[in-house]
């Protein structure tokens, strides 16, 4: 297991280490974005960003794992309204901020590596906010049942091991589902599925 850890702060960047040392092989290091890219290339397991480096925005590397296939797992000081749809819309696995404590980073590690989307109670709250459907809105993505189902444990942070436990089907048609969501929702991350399917109405569907 190798995770890329992107900051620019020596004392963040460290304590970032320390908390994943018991889930990772190797862990890469970069304190830009510059420095990132090689890493990137060599496609690590996990991307773990700051937003603010020296050198530009960390929402362009996330961009860049995921056309790579490489979850990434924001961790920074920005808690603003744009920071949060950017990294999202870029296909950021999970959010959280920084007065987290190493546990919970290390937590949030374990379920993106798991396939869950873990975010900061804080973030949590405003995208639920934001994201609220407005009445009358009529969804155009037909989902059928199942993957309706799919898409409700997914948003609620449900790692594909969970969803197949939960309706009784295998990891691998689990992955099927999340695929064929996917497809329809036109999206390539649990983040952007969740925004879309609430910006669509489609969570409230039950």
């Amino acid at each position: 297991m190798r995770i890329l850890i992107v900051e620019d702060e020596p004392q963040a960047r460290e304590r970032f280490q320390r908390a994943v040392a018991s889930l990772a092989s190797a862990t890469l290091l970069a304190a830009s974005c510059a420095e990132a890219r090689p890493h990137l290339a060599t496609t690590p397991d996990l991307l773990l960003t700051d937003l603010g480096l020296p050198d530009g925005d960390g929402v362009s590397l996330i961009k860049e794992a995921s056309t790579r296939g490489i979850p990434s797992l924001v961790i920074t000081v920005f808690g603003d309204e744009r920071r949060v749809m950017e990294a999202i819309e870029a296909g950021a696995s999970g959010y959280l901020l920084k007065d987290g404590g190493t546990q919970d980073v290390a937590k949030a590690v374990s379920d993106v590596l798991a396939g869950g989307a873990p975010i900061s109670p804080r973030i949590a709250k405003y995208l639920l906010r934001r994201l609220q459907p407005a009445p009358g809105n009529t969804p155009e993505v037909e989902l059928t049942a199942r993957e309706a189902e799919v898409l409700g444990l997914i948003a609620k942070g449900f790692t594909y091991a969970e969803i197949g436990e939960v309706l009784a089907l295998s990891t691998h048609t689990v992955g099927s589902h999340v695929r064929k969501i996917y497809r329809k929702l036109a999206v390539t991350s649990r983040g952007e599925a969740v925004f879309e399917a609430m910006q669509l109405g489609l969570l409230g569907r039950e």
